[in-house]
C-alpha cells in the first residue's frame, strides 16, 4: 500500500521587515544648475531628489550644471532623501559626458531620458558599468515617447541582464510626440499607464508616476496622485515644494488601510488558523494573497515611520 503523503505545511508568515531602500512617494525635480534649488532640497521632506541635467538646464549651462551636481552630491547633507542623477539623452552632446562624469556622485540610481528601445537599455547601463559605477546605482529611464510605449515589454524585460530597476513615465514629452490630450482624469492616457505598470510589475520594476503640471491646482495633483496610486504606482515626480505633502499623503496608507492589513495578518500568524488558506477577517474573506498584500502595505508604513 502507498505510504500517505505527509501533510502539506502551512505558507511561512512572510517578513515584515521594512523596506531598507524607503519609500519614493514624492520624487521632487531640482534643476542642478540652480544651487539655492539644489540648497532647498536638503530641507524639502521628499522622499527623493532628482538632480536634473535635461529639461531643466539651458543648453549653455549644461557641463556648470553637471560639475555643480557632482560637487552637491560629494558634499552631501541630503538625509533621507534619495539622490537621483537625471542625464540628457545619449542622443545628445551631452549625454556620454554625463555619465561619465555622474560616476563620481554618490547617487542611488541614474535617470536617463528619451529611451526608445531595448538597445537603448543595453547601451546605457554598458556605459554604466565602463565609467565605474557603484554595483548599487540603478539605472532608471523615461518612458516618454511613442517607441517607448511600443517596446515596454522588451524594454522592461533589460532588467534581468542589466542596471535597469525602475520606470518614470514622462507624459508631457509623449502629449507632444502623440497629440493626446493631458485633461483631467487623464482618459486618454489610461492605456499606457496600465501598459507601463504591467510592464514594470512582470519585470520587478519601479514605477513613478508623471508631473502633474498644474502648480496651483492641488486637487488636480491629488486626483492624479489618487489614479497613480489605484494603479498600484510607488509614488509620483513632482516639479514644485508645493505638490510634496500631498505626494506624501496619497501614496501613504491612511490609519484604516493600516488597520486592515495588520488584523489580516494577525489572523493568519493564530495558530488557530494554521494551514487555512482562507479566512473571514472583520466580515470580508482573506486568502494568502490578502496576506502578502497585507504585508506589502505594512511594510511600507514601517518605512514610511522609519523616514
Amino acid at each position: 500500500m502507498p505510504s500517505n503523503p505527509a501533510p502539506a505545511e502551512a505558507p511561512a508568515q512572510p517578513d515584515l521587515t521594512p523596506d531598507a531602500t524607503g519609500p519614493l512617494r514624492s520624487v521632487l525635480y531640482m534643476p542642478a544648475s540652480n544651487a539655492r534649488a539644489m540648497e532647498k532640497a536638503r530641507t524639502l521632506d521628499c522622499d527623493a531628489v532628482a538632480l536634473d541635467l535635461e529639461d531643466a538646464v539651458a543648453p549653455g549651462m549644461k557641463e556648470e550644471a553637471r560639475a555643480a551636481l557632482v560637487r552637491e552630491a560629494q558634499a552631501g547633507g541630503f538625509g533621507h532623501r534619495r539622490l537621483i542623477g537625471r542625464i540628457n539623452a545619449l542622443s545628445t552632446p551631452w549625454g556620454a559626458n554625463d555619465i561619465a562624469a555622474l560616476a563620481a556622485a554618490p547617487l542611488d540610481a541614474l535617470l536617463a531620458p528619451k529611451v526608445d528601445t531595448a538597445q537603448d537599455i543595453a547601451a546605457l547601463s554598458a556605459a554604466m558599468d565602463a565609467a565605474g559605477y557603484a554595483s548599487t546605482v540603478a539605472l532608471w529611464v523615461m518612458i516618454e515617447t511613442p517607441r517607448a510605449v511600443l517596446a515596454l515589454e522588451r524594454i522592461a524585460a533589460m532588467a534581468a541582464d542589466t542596471r535597469l530597476a525602475g520606470f518614470v513615465l514622462g507624459l508631457n514629452d509623449l502629449a507632444k510626440d502623440t497629440g493626446i490630450a493631458q485633461l483631467p482624469g487623464r482618459a486618454a492616457f489610461l492605456p499606457v499607464l496600465v501598459q507601463a505598470l504591467l510592464a514594470a510589475r512582470a519585470n520587478g520594476l519601479i514605477l513613478l508616476d508623471g508631473v502633474c503640471n498644474a502648480i496651483d491646482d492641488p486637487a488636480r495633483l491629488e486626483g492624479e496622485c489618487a489614479q497613480a496610486r489605484e494603479l498600484g504606482m510607488e509614488g509620483k515626480t513632482l516639479i514644485h515644494p508645493s505638490q510634496i505633502a500631498v505626494a506624501n499623503r496619497v501614496f501613504a496608507p491612511d490609519e484604516t488601510e493600516l488597520a486592515e492589513a495588520q488584523a489580516i495578518v494577525a489572523a493568519f500568524a493564530d495558530p488557530a488558523n494554521a494551514g487555512k488558506g482562507a479566512l473571514r477577517v472583520n466580515g470580508k474573506m482573506a486568502e494568502l494573497l490578502h496576506r502578502d498584500m497585507a504585508v506589502k502595505l505594512i511594510k511600507q508604513a514601517e518605512a514610511i515611520g522609519a523616514r
